[in-house]
């Protein structure tokens, strides 16, 4: 019997969720230690010497950053594919995915979300008002008018779905935990692509576990996770004391 894949990472970051959407969708059993990069041991830091988060364990065979990773789960099961076949639309699907990765990011992820999630309920801060001010107004509000621009009037961006779409929806169904949602008066289109893929059987599946756990504290949720029948792994790579500074996920 083969050897399940391995995630390393937690269910609440957007690259993580971004891996078990591919993984769900490609019917691939894994695996899952579920923990925040913030928490790793030794053992994570020589897996992910970034420290960051998800880490895949193939075998032997042992992959950073989400991106490298959903093209080597592509590659491993091409079926169904998450990849535009055209190239000029592979090619922008691959865009649209760093955009994501990055630019919404900076915004919804290392600015609004880590203000108000990680540095007050895992650190004790107190959140910058500022720096969450100038997300919600000036950085966000910027990179949702270039993605509107990009979307179509209806449907999945490149007709079925793909690593595009997927990516743009993870990262605000992370938003959405600091309580983020996209104005359909202004950015319509946006907003109905992340509605339609956030309703997908996938994105439901995850969002039951994200939701288990979702405030409770480190420690608790694992075994909130294992309660719901998560697929976790025996062991994990987590330890008690967060660093603080939690390095960016990838």
């Amino acid at each position: 019997m083969p050897q399940r894949l391995r995630v390393i990472g937690n269910y609440l970051s957007p690259y993580v969720r971004k891996v078990l959407v591919c993984l769900e969708l490609k019917g691939l059993e894994y695996e899952i230690d579920p923990i925040a990069p913030f928490v790793g041991n030794d053992e994570f830091t020589r897996l992910s010497p970034l420290r960051r988060i998800p880490v895949l364990i193939d075998g032997g065979l042992e992959l950073n950053d989400s991106s490298v990773i959903c093209q080597y789960l592509e590659d491993r099961q091409p079926t169904p594919s998450l990849y535009p076949r055209d190239i000029a639309d592979r090619a922008r699907a691959r865009w649209l995915e760093e955009y994501a990765d990055t630019r919404l990011a900076d915004g919804l992820v290392w600015r609004l979300f880590n203000q108000l999630a990680i540095k007050r309920h895992v650190f004790g801060e107190t959140p910058n008002e500022a720096v969450v001010q100038h997300a919600r107004e000036v950085e966000i509000p910027a990179a949702l008018n270039y993605l509107e621009q990009q979307l179509p009037e209806d449907g999945f961006v490149f007709g079925s779905l793909s690593i595009a779409d997927i990516s743009i929806a993870s990262f605000f169904r992370t938003a959405a935990f600091v309580h983020y949602a996209i104005d359909a008066a202004r950015w319509p289109l946006t907003a109905a692509l992340v509605a339609q893929v956030q309703a997908l059987p996938v994105f439901q599946k995850l969002a039951a576990l994200e939701d288990c756990m979702l405030r409770l504290p480190l420690a608790e949720q694992r075994g909130a996770l294992l309660a719901a029948g998560a697929p976790l792994t025996s062991d994990t790579l987590g330890t008690s004391t967060p660093r603080p500074g939690p390095p960016r996920a990838s």
